[in-house]
């Protein structure tokens, strides 16, 4: 007969397949699954641009060479930024916000944006450019989750925060309109949406400004031709087909031509020439027509488990700021996804919107690891993590040992006692006091020990003199 005791309980709980998730550190969980998602976008737009790049450049390695180029500096900003304490955000957040709004503007001005497909998207020289649209994402992120901060800790009206919130969002959403990028609007507001929930402004105002954009965006469609006849297709692609409902007829073919296993890595047909922006906004067609539906879900569990760990990150972060950033850079994250799943399967509108490190893209996955970075040294505070036990440990070291802590105070927690091996020791002292229960250490025991022998010593000599 088993005896269930709370200990027996709790291993249960804690084992199995929930219990390891549990028990893996937040940011190693999303640094592994942000690297799986860039190896398969890596593969991937080789595959799905191979036939273009013969087309555009001659060689069918051309538009990879570039994507590995954007996502080498990807992979470096990444790991930079997430050793940079997310806290000091806030200062530069102001700065670039105001420099994004900047090159928005330069960007609508005649010889200094670049055009492409008859849009002014892009600001730089030659091979160098970036996209400032995308740069407002991680900019209105940034200040907008410091502004909530401050307003909130200031004034316990919303209004001083619903107020600034959308008058920012709503000049941004316009300049970006201006170029126009309606897909990229959509996700400015959503970022700002995220903002309000997570700052507990009451639902219904917010509610007030979701119906306004809504219908906001609603009029625009109709009003521009082109908007329109992708709202059209989108309700009845198949009446569309030859026209513009020909993208997402294509993408539905080849999503379905994959079935379980797909057609095979790289023997796709839809990227020659009959799915256009195979490697780009519809890079999920090709992995479903080559990889089939083992490969798109397996992209789409990954994608939801980024969300996943992102939200564990808000709800165990520190303070009320990184808490509002971590939410803020997650809905970004799943609005893009969302946008852009839902394009392909044929249930949203067409916007232009990647999939966030799987599409091709150069500017903007180098600015979407950036927010990787920044979710990724949020989660490295969490509870139980290196960086908050060591923390905790150098409060411990500045109690036990003032005068040392004085004479070699270098204001970072790894230089104590001697730098590393310093910390290492200490380290090892709090292991021996926790499993001693509280009790000295063998290395504080030791001296006393000593002494007292030798005192010993001394009396047994003059006792035998």
């Amino acid at each position: 007969m088993t005896v269930s005791t709370p200990q027996v309980r709790s291993e249960q709980r804690n084992g199995g397949l929930v219990g390891f998730v549990q028990r893996i550190p937040t940011a190693s969980a999303l640094t592994v699954l942000v690297g799986t998602l860039c190896v398969i976008g890596l593969v991937m737009v080789g595959s799905a641009s191979s036939v273009a790049s013969i087309s555009l450049y001659g060689s069918p390695w051309a538009i990879l060479a570039r994507e590995s180029i954007w996502m080498v500096l990807g992979v470096v900003v990444f790991v930079v930024v997430g050793r940079i304490e997310y806290s000091r955000w806030r200062k530069v957040a102001p700065l670039l916000l105001v420099v994004t709004f900047l090159m928005l503007i330069a960007v609508l001005v005649p010889g200094v944006g670049v055009s492409a497909m008859g849009s002014s998207r892009w600001i730089g020289i030659g091979q160098l450019q970036i996209q400032p649209s995308e740069l407002m994402k991680l900019a209105l992120a940034l200040y907008g989750a410091d502004l909530v901060v401050r307003r909130s800790e200031a004034s316990k009206s919303y209004k001083t925060i619903l107020g600034p919130l959308i008058l920012i969002t709503g000049f941004a959403g316009l300049l970006i309109l201006l170029q126009p990028d309606m897909g990229t609007s959509v996700i400015v507001g959503c970022i700002a949406m995220g903002l309000l929930f997570g700052s507990g402004v009451p639902m219904r105002p917010v509610l007030k400004v979701i119906g306004s954009i809504v219908a906001l965006a609603v009029v625009v469609a109709i009003i521009s031709p082109y908007r329109r006849a992708r709202l059209l297709s989108f309700i009845n692609p198949g009446a569309h087909r030859s026209s513009s409902g020909y993208q997402v007829v294509q993408s539905v073919i080849g999503m379905g031509s994959g079935h379980i296993t797909g057609v095979g890595l790289g023997s796709g047909r839809e990227k020659w020439g009959y799915l256009p922006n195979a490697y780009t906004d519809f890079i999920l067609s090709v992995i479903g027509e080559e990889l089939g539906l083992i490969g798109a879900l397996t992209v789409l569990v990954l994608l939801g488990a980024l969300v996943w760990y992102g939200l564990r990150t808000a709800a165990r972060a520190p303070d009320h700021y990184g808490s509002l950033l971590a939410l803020t850079l997650v809905v970004w994250i799943s609005a893009e996804s969302i946008i852009n799943i839902g394009a392909v399967v044929g249930v949203m509108p067409v916007t232009g919107i990647p999939l966030p490190f799987v599409s091709y893209g150069g500017s903007s996955l180098v600015i979407m690891m950036v927010a990787a970075g920044v979710l990724v040294n949020i989660a490295r505070h969490e509870p139980g993590s290196h960086r908050e036990l060591r923390a905790r440990l150098v409060s411990e070291q500045r109690k036990s040992e003032p005068r040392e802590w004085r004479k070699r105070r270098t204001g970072n927690g790894s230089h104590l006692v001697g730098g590393a091996p310093g910390m290492a020791r200490l380290l090892q002292r709090h292991e021996r006091s926790s499993s001693d229960g509280g009790s000295r250490s063998d290395s504080a025991r030791r001296p006393r020990a000593n002494r007292l022998d030798r005192s010993n010593r001394r009396v047994h000599r003059r006792r035998d003199g």
